[in-house]
């Protein structure tokens, strides 16, 4: 059985090693690493599968800026399963889980820049569809976005800004 909760401190180590697994390298490791450092606004999910975290999700806030007002989301990324227990539906069950957190804490949205094929089974849909970009080059289909609060998202368009520690990572 799998049971998503929050990350607890004696996760870190574990956590770290889910990303550098899932992504087989240390940047996205050292990313989340570096977030959890600079912030303490994040949701950061594990899921735990007989006492063994064997993914991970973080949600950090993200900003949409224009001339008239700036509203404060969240971005979905990264998000990584242990190889071995990929292909399972935890990417999924943390996805869903982060979500509905995120809906009870009234976030306005989620953006995510990920596979267009993956995504939308959650609703999220091309964030260009509001007008909204990303602040870097990226396909439009894989840049998207999950309406959680439509009232407060009315009439908002224009760019969408990571944590400074992202472009870092690019």
């Amino acid at each position: 059985m799998i049971t998503i909760r929050q990350e607890q401190p004696q996760d870190l180590k574990t956590i770290r090693e889910v990303n550098r697994r899932a992504f087989a390298q240390t940047q996205e490791a050292d990313l989340v690493d570096k977030l959890r450092q600079n912030y303490h606004n994040l949701l950061s999910l594990v899921a735990v599968i007989q006492n063994e975290v064997v993914g991970h999700i973080l949600f950090t806030p993200v900003t949409i800026e224009n001339a008239a007002r700036t509203v404060q989301g969240m971005g979905l990324a990264p998000m990584a399963v242990m190889p071995e227990y990929q292909r399972q539906g935890i990417g999924s069950q943390l996805v869903r889980s982060g979500i509905e957190q995120l809906k009870k804490r009234q976030c306005p949205f989620i953006i995510v820049l990920g596979h267009a094929e993956y995504y939308p089974q959650f609703d999220f849909e091309p964030a260009s569809r509001y007008g909204i970009r990303s602040e870097w080059e990226v396909e439009d289909g894989a840049f998207m976005i999950l309406l959680l609060n439509e009232s407060e998202m009315q009439g908002i368009s224009g760019v969408a800004r990571y944590l400074p520690e992202f472009a870092e990572a690019m």
